[in-house]
């Protein structure tokens, strides 16, 4: 998902056509040295988290109301607009990057290329593990990650215990930082347990965690030092957990073997 499931990942020209690479701006490169003076509540989070993701909504390309993008996404999620407390408004970014996200204030970014490679089941996956970022509260700390690296604190700053307003360069900063972020293995962990559970609970067939994460194994193949693999150095092994979820629907009884999983050669939005 970065990371929201998948971080990002250039797939190829098969999976580019008509898309572009997510852009951010003119951000500012800057190097953050924290505040520990900084009191940072779930309001801040909400917040900058907008701004944030206004930010990469305004520099990226958008898949209009009747684009087949759109039409699928409202499809599959379009139900789950109140999820679990949270009040969600979804998007389709039309990039080649695979990737999708979700921020504290709601909002739920997905991008073209990965709706190209998943089936619906697995696109269900990958944005309740998305969701379950958020419920958990672990894109709050990412945010504040973020913002500390985009604001540049310095000694005299940190001193400040209340967020400072951002210029549209460090708005742009901060949501590349955002992108970037890791979660920890514990809270990749517990976000596949939320998507297997929402799975779960709205009767959606649980194997398509399975195969979503076999498909990123599939993508993570190939030199160790390739781009992909690096940004997931951090987490959980992508075959691990497809194993691990293998483990959960077998033991509920939900368990139905999907046979060989491949990447798709066709683009699955038509």
């Amino acid at each position: 998902m970065k990371k929201i499931i998948v971080g990002v990942f250039l797939l190829g020209t098969i999976y580019s056509v008509n898309a572009q690479k997510i852009s951010l701006g003119k951000a500012v490169d800057v190097v953050s040295k924290g505040s520990k003076a900084l009191t940072f509540t779930n309001e801040d989070a909400i917040k900058l988290s907008k701004e944030s993701v206004d930010y990469m909504d305004k520099n990226n390309a958008i898949a209009g109301p009747k684009d087949p993008y759109t039409v699928r996404l409202n499809k599959l999620f379009g139900k789950h607009k109140t999820q679990d407390g949270l009040n969600l408004n979804y998007k389709v970014y039309k990039v080649k990057d695979i990737n999708a996200f979700a921020c504290a204030d709601g909002s739920v970014r997905v991008f073209s290329s990965l709706m190209d490679i998943m089936t619906d089941d697995e696109l269900l996956a990958v944005i309740g593990h998305e969701i379950g970022h958020v419920k958990n509260q672990d894109t709050k700390d990412a945010i504040k990650s973020a913002y500390l690296k985009a604001a540049a604190l310095d000694a005299a700053s940190s001193a400040s215990s209340s967020v400072a307003t951002l210029n549209d360069s460090q708005v742009g900063k901060m949501a590349n930082e955002f992108l970037d972020a890791s979660h920890s293995k514990k809270q990749e962990s517990e976000a596949d347990t939320y998507s297997y559970d929402f799975m779960k609970a709205n009767k959606y067939n649980v194997v398509g965690a399975y195969t979503a994460f076999k498909k990123l194994a599939l993508l993570s193949e190939g030199s160790t030092q390739s781009g992909f693999q690096k940004m997931f150095n951090s987490h959980p092994d992508s075959e691990k957990r497809a194993q691990a979820i293998k483990k959960k629907a077998e033991k509920d009884g939900l368990w139905k073997d999907p046979g060989a999983v491949t990447l798709p050669t066709a683009k699955l939005t038509k």
